[in-house]
């Protein structure tokens, strides 16, 4: 449909048939709700105004571009959604023309669209990036170092700010929308620009008062911020009205300059039950629309939930442990802690690289830091972990969640590169749980060593481990299992449940060795080189990229030793980005699975097939 045409009641009606789409379809799919659907009027308005095949769209994170995703020809695909092979939860350039660039982590927005106008101004073309960005990214400071160039460059950019959790005070809110309609309107603006031109060629004492009638008016709105960085300020503005909105962004677009468009939201706008700041609806899965309850259904446990309980266990005993996560408090786990700790435990919102240089200092001062952090946002922070917690070998634990395959979420968010960056750093500990016991084995290790260490675990349940799990000791492996055969199965954490699957698969045919590896770094060589002397095929299992990985660690102590006969096969991950599906769909279609795994093994002189 071509919304251009359509009238403002229309395009009301249209966004109503958006909403009901999408959440027909997350009801069935899983993924972000409340975010997309309260930004459902604002992306409608981008698209009545902007032309996305020639403006760079850019959304932040872009969870929120459902909308997006259905206006650009998308709306019959649109039930495929985070599955396998089927459309991305986040935009990505592949699927469409209108989807300018990647994306998944927040904050990078405004430096994409900085670098976009840039581009455009080189080439004397007639385009505008435009920018949806929510309060919550504005958290990070990658943002404020793209609009401190943005509003000296002058470069014209329209940035929508979509907050849908701050509040403005009643007595301000009404003159500050009330001004708002105002600076939205053309004639204000051409006012303001003729005024300007007036004033630049009058004596300073002419235009005193004229310059502090504008101060003034400029003191009880909320965008003084922004105008003192050289970017005009639009709002706030009501970001359901679809006529405000088309008028707002028609008056941005004519500007040519920088402007930022302050539009307040509803998270989960049109579906009652998930309307309001619930952090529970931010991201679901598949839940029943009329009660909204999920449709999942219970499991054990999961490795969040047994670092959780570790934690806050240990945190009870020791007034030292304290903590930090950012922007993800019931993902890590760490809200338990901050609502039993709050003096302890803090959210720092998404500033990852703020998270980690802070628990250094605090370190520095004697307590026991840990940061909980997914693996892909612990990429954020790459920089500080080195310079500020490494280089002084501060004793800060990562406790890194959704070490893995991570699933729907795709390429922006599988968690298979933190073994491999981390390795390379002087000071750091590396090493991995495999079931509950040896979680809160490693965790109490952990924050007792008084260096640098981070631990890996996966998104969900471990696999199960048919071996009882023993004391951690530093760089120490544990051999769960001799064999007859010259096999020899090495697991790092979940990799180890994995290795047991299938060996189970296999033992009719052949009885391998079983090493939990615990530590990759420091690895135990002298466990190493003494298995090398009865086992001559080993494979490696662990949830991480092959290269830099456990496979990488083990064949480069081996060629250190000039140890040559020993046939290593890493089942780790190739060199290319996971795409995103169910865990069981992906690890299929990276020929992966338990059984797959056993079929690779013997398939040179077992006939039989394995593959289910």
């Amino acid at each position: 449909m071509d919304i251009k045409k359509l009238n403002f009641a229309q395009l009301e009606e249209h966004c109503q048939k958006i909403r009901d789409k999408i959440i027909d379809t997350v009801s069935k799919t899983g993924g972000h709700l409340s975010s997309t659907l309260g930004a459902v009027d604002l992306i409608v308005g981008m698209h009545y105004v902007f032309d996305s095949t020639n403006d760079p769209f850019i959304f932040d994170v872009s969870h929120q571009a459902y909308a997006h995703k259905l206006l650009t020809e998308r709306w019959d695909e649109f039930a495929t959604l985070r599955q396998f092979n089927g459309i991305c939860g986040f935009t990505k350039p592949e699927e469409s023309k209108s989807d300018y660039f990647v994306a998944g982590h927040s904050s990078t927005s405004i430096s994409i669209a900085v670098g976009a106008a840039k581009a455009i101004k080189l080439k004397n073309e007639n385009r505008i990036p435009v920018v949806m960005i929510g309060d919550g990214s504005m958290s990070a400071g990658m943002v404020y170092e793209a609009l401190n160039e943005l509003g000296d460059k002058k470069l014209p950019v329209v940035i929508i700010l979509n907050d849908n959790e701050m509040s403005i005070a009643k007595p301000i809110g009404a003159i500050s929308n009330y001004l708002s309609q105002m600076m939205a309107g053309r004639f204000y603006q051409k006012l303001k620009k003729n005024t300007e031109h007036l004033l630049s060629y009058m004596p300073e004492s002419a235009t005193y008062m004229a310059k502090k009638f504008e101060e003034s008016l400029r003191l009880i709105t909320p965008g003084l911020f922004f105008e003192e960085l050289g970017i005009e300020y639009i709002g706030p503005m009501n970001g359901h009205n679809i006529k405000s909105i088309i008028e707002v962004l028609e008056t941005a677009k004519e500007l040519q300059k920088p402007v930022i468009i302050h539009a307040q939201t509803l998270k989960g706008k049109g579906y009652k039950i998930a309307e309001g700041t619930h952090e529970h609806w931010h991201g679901v899965s598949a839940f029943d629309v009329k009660t909204g309850q999920s449709l999942s259904k219970a499991t054990h446990s999961n490795a969040t939930k047994l670092f959780s309980e570790a934690l806050l266990k240990l945190a009870t005993e020791d007034e030292k442990i304290v903590g930090v996560t950012a922007a993800m408090p019931s993902g890590t786990g760490m809200k338990t802690l901050m609502e039993k700790f709050p003096e302890r435990f803090w959210d720092v919102a998404i500033a990852e690289q703020h998270a980690v240089t802070s628990m250094g200092a605090l370190a520095k001062e004697g307590f026991k830091p840990v940061i909980a952090i997914y693996s892909t946002f612990l990429q954020r922070a790459y920089d500080q972990i080195i310079h500020d917690i490494c280089l002084m070998n501060l004793g800060v634990t990562f406790a890194i969640d959704r070490g893995g395959i991570v699933g729907e979420d795709g390429e922006t968010h599988q968690g298979v590169f933190d073994i491999s960056f981390l390795r390379t750093i002087p000071n750091m500990t590396i090493l991995a749980p495999r079931c509950k016991k040896s979680m809160n084995d490693i965790l109490e290790f952990s924050v007792n060593l008084n260096s640098p260490v981070a631990f890996r675990y996966p998104r969900g349940v471990f696999k199960d481990v048919p071996f009882e799990s023993q004391n951690i000791r530093y760089g120490t492996s544990q051999l769960l299992k001799e064999g007859d055969s010259d096999t020899l199965f090495i697991g790092f954490g979940n990799g180890v449940g994995r290795a047991c699957e299938v060996a189970d698969i296999l033992k009719d045919k052949l009885d391998v060795a079983i090493l939990d590896l615990v530590f990759v770094k420091p690895l135990d060589e002298f466990m190493i080189k003494s298995l090398t002397k009865r086992y001559k095929k080993w494979y490696i299992f662990s949830d991480s990229i092959k290269i830099g990985g456990v496979g990488s660690a083990i064949l480069e102590f081996l060629a250190k030793e000039k140890i040559l006969n020993i046939e290593v096969v890493s089942f780790e991950y190739e060199d290319k980005f996971i795409t995103h599906g169910q865990t069981k769909l992906v690890e299929k279609s990276l020929n992966l699975t338990s059984n797959q795994l056993a079929q690779r093994i013997v398939s040179k002189f077992v006939t039989k097939n394995y593959e289910k």
